[in-house]
């Protein structure tokens, strides 16, 4: 079998998107999952995502609940662990 039979048929797959907003200058906008960060740490406290504003370049960090995380990693965003040094 050749690559290109191995890959016949396979449609090419359009990027997740993700909608945000900037709380500095209340912009909407769509990023990619490259454009975000998400953070996973031992409490809710130190699980977050973060970005940086398009328009005005703020950086933003959000919280991010259970959910979030689910949808931030299942559509590619790089994730980093928190470890506690307790």
């Amino acid at each position: 079998m050749t690559a290109a039979s191995a890959f016949a048929g396979m449609r090419s797959v359009a990027p997740v998107m993700f909608r945000a907003g900037c709380p500095d200058c209340r912009e909407r906008f769509e990023l990619s999952a490259s454009a975000l960060r998400l953070a996973i740490g031992a409490s809710s406290r130190t699980t977050f995502y973060s970005f940086t504003c398009p328009r005005c370049g703020a950086a933003v960090r959000k919280p991010a609940g259970e959910r979030i995380v689910e949808l931030l990693t299942g559509g590619g965003v790089r994730t980093l662990r928190l470890h506690s040094t307790v």
